[in-house]
């Protein structure tokens, strides 16, 4: 008799080598074609790579649009990124062809609350700048008024965004006797972590602001000049979401003019950054990191497992287990796009 078994779907995978071992287990059921390196595909490549897919997995910073689903042709079911943000991701796009789109929140807010909660104590007690000074061999003596910061215990931090990262940063906040504030009109109770203030109260009041909004249309820009006007002078601000949100050309006027005291980003405007003579890297109040925030062993072995997770799960005809807010777990079910779906 012939074989009359289907045969296996194809999945895409925009990189080589990716910690955890869920992407080599896909290959018990699918056919999987990986990128050859750790190196970005360009759109063109990565058109490619996705022809004839039903799956694609990816990263957070891969686009995904109109032309590469189109690319990747009728029968793609699902695209899983490795990653909590999703603002890459032309969702209607994805909604009108029926696709699933997947990402991967809870495996990350730990360790990116850390992450964050490192950038308050090296901004605010200019860490950076003591750390400089000693590897450059320019401290000499002892001095009462060298290297200053501003505390961190009992300092208010306001929350711009209350979802799983944002509380995360308020459990650590708890054992620096910080008060907590914060704005996100989906969570208004703060579940005894935080209370919810407006908009104008966080932004006036608080010692240190720390960003947690997903980037999309209403949020890109958010902290510009009339934000960090208002913003206390003594204040530190702490981006760990997405570059986007933040007018880095605003932030760095903020800084030089003393309007706010410091900042931390893990995320930039534009990614990656390798030029030394950035105006980013050169202002002795900012400390930038190069989007480390998920940056474990542990963490990113576990974005790639689910991600990877959400793909077996839709070909194997089955609900995707973490769907970006607001759209469909399973494939072909109309646009079931939510305006303002945050994560």
């Amino acid at each position: 008799m012939a074989d009359t078994a289907s045969p296996r779907p194809l999945v895409a995978v925009s990189r080589g080598d990716l910690p955890g071992t869920a992407v080599a287990g896909l290959a018990a059921a699918a056919e999987v074609r990986s990128w050859p390196t750790d190196t970005p595909p360009t759109a063109d490549e990565l058109a490619a790579l996705v022809a004839s897919a039903s799956g694609l997995l990816a990263l957070g910073t891969d686009r995904i649009d109109a032309a590469l689903l189109d690319a990747a042709g009728p029968q793609l079911r699902v695209v899983a990124l490795a990653s909590m943000g999703y603002d890459a991701v032309d969702l209607e796009a994805v909604a009108a062809r029926g696709v699933v789109a997947t990402h991967t929140p809870s495996v990350l807010a730990e360790t990116t609350a850390d992450l964050a909660f490192a950038l308050i104590l090296m901004a605010r007690r200019r860490l950076r700048v003591a750390a400089e000074t000693l590897h450059a061999g320019a401290w000499r003596t002892f001095r009462m008024g060298d290297l200053l910061g501003m505390d961190v215990h009992g300092a208010r931090l306001g929350l711009l965004g209350f979802g799983q990262i944002g509380q995360a940063v308020a459990r650590r906040a708890r054992g620096f006797a910080m008060d907590v504030v914060h704005v996100d009109p989906a969570r208004p109770d703060g579940g005894g972590l935080s209370r919810a203030v407006s908009m104008d109260e966080l932004v006036a009041t608080s010692d240190v602001v720390s960003v947690h909004v997903p980037l999309t249309p209403g949020t890109r820009g958010l902290v510009g000049r009339d934000f960090l006007a208002a913003m206390k002078p003594t204040a530190t601000l702490v981006n760990t979401a997405r570059g986007g949100v933040v007018d880095e050309d605003a932030l760095l006027e903020a800084l030089a003019a003393g309007t706010i005291h410091s900042a931390g980003l893990d995320v930039m405007e534009r990614e990656p950054r390798s030029d030394p003579a950035d105006r980013l890297f050169a202002e002795s109040r900012l400390v930038v990191l190069p989007h480390v925030g998920s940056a474990t062993e542990a963490t990113r072995a576990a974005m790639v497992d689910l991600a990877a997770r959400n793909v077996a799960e839709v070909l194997a005809g089955r609900p995707a287990p973490t769907p970006v807010p607001g759209t469909p777990a399973v494939p072909g079910t109309g646009s079931g796009l939510v305006a303002g779906a945050t994560s």
